[in-house]
């Protein structure tokens, strides 16, 4: 793919995720079926080795293979695609960089340092060498809410001022203040998380590495694509989509302790439309298939548009 410019990374961006076997091994088909029905939803990107995918929890030789299958399917249907290479070390995530540069992404996901917090010029150096190894195509940095160094707008608007090609960010969004400061940096693609995207859009986000996806990534285009035709009927569902995530889903970090990527498998299981099923590999542990029963009958009576595929 045509590395991507900042203006042209936007909207609904859907993760891949990893289908994991009994045995802890990655059902390499299953993955290939995952990407081609995604590339068949037609949505704005397709992403891997977030949170999601499971980074943290891949040998390189899979990191390879996962990231080589997506790069080949994207590549040839002309689909965007952005590649993540996070690791808690920044001497592996260089080398995923300089791996996933050869397989043509349209943008690259790099987290900072994370063993120990960096300082600012320690964040400046480190994004330095990897944007040099990546060349034409830009970076975008992901930090989530529990990166060790928070970054705030003015942190962003420092490391575009040293002449660092940072394309965008994934961030968990701010309030009103906050996005009128992010609004200030230019050339700065801007996603917040996607149960958040009509009034994140309207706020000046850009688009989302989206949560929502995960429930249906059709689904989910649609809501982005209403978000400048019917702004009004895209509001009250983000409502929904927040009271669901709010009553049903948030307890199981909250009160249960499961994962960030548990609860995105969890999503995932509860339309259908992926086959990866709610698994993820060890030490970790999935929400049961009971309680996704439960959950999944109260998604029908609050969302029921994302069954209606």
């Amino acid at each position: 793919m045509k590395p991507l410019q900042s203006h042209e990374i936007y909207g609904n961006w859907a993760t891949i995720f990893l289908p994991i076997e009994v045995d802890d091994s990655i059902n390499y088909d299953k993955l290939s079926e995952q990407i081609d029905l995604l590339i068949s939803f037609g949505i704005n990107g397709i992403y891997s080795n977030g949170t999601a995918a499971e980074f943290y929890n891949q040998t390189e030789d899979e990191f390879d293979k996962v990231n080589f299958l997506l790069a080949e399917k994207c590549n040839a249907a002309g689909q965007p695609f952005q590649i993540g290479c996070n690791h808690s070390s920044p001497k592996s995530s260089l080398e995923r960089l300089r791996r996933a540069v050869q397989m043509q992404p349209s943008a690259i996901q790099v987290i900072l340092p994370d063993w120990f917090p960096p300082s600012f010029p320690e964040i400046i150096t480190y994004l330095e060498v990897m944007a040099k190894e990546s060349g034409d195509i830009q970076l975008i940095l992901y930090n989530p809410p529990h990166a060790k160094t928070k970054l705030l707008p003015a942190d962003y608007r420092k490391i575009k001022s040293t002449g660092i090609p940072l394309a965008g960010c994934k961030t968990s969004g701010g309030n009103e203040e906050w996005y009128a400061e992010m609004k200030t940096i230019p050339d700065f693609s801007v996603f917040v998380p996607g149960s958040r995207l009509a009034t994140g859009i309207r706020s000046g986000a850009h688009g989302s590495y989206s949560n929502v996806a995960c429930l249906h990534p059709k689904i989910a285009q649609q809501w982005y694509e209403n978000i400048f035709t019917n702004p009004d009927r895209s509001l009250e569902l983000e409502k929904r989509i927040q009271l669901f995530l709010n009553n049903e889903v948030i307890p199981f970090i909250t009160e249960q302790k499961y994962s960030d990527p548990a609860i995105d498998k969890l999503l995932a299981s509860l339309t259908g439309w992926c086959n990866c099923g709610p698994r993820l590999r060890w030490p970790y542990l999935s929400v049961a298939e009971k309680q996704i029963a439960a959950v999944r009958d109260a998604c029908k009576k609050i969302l029921p548009e994302f069954f209606e595929l």
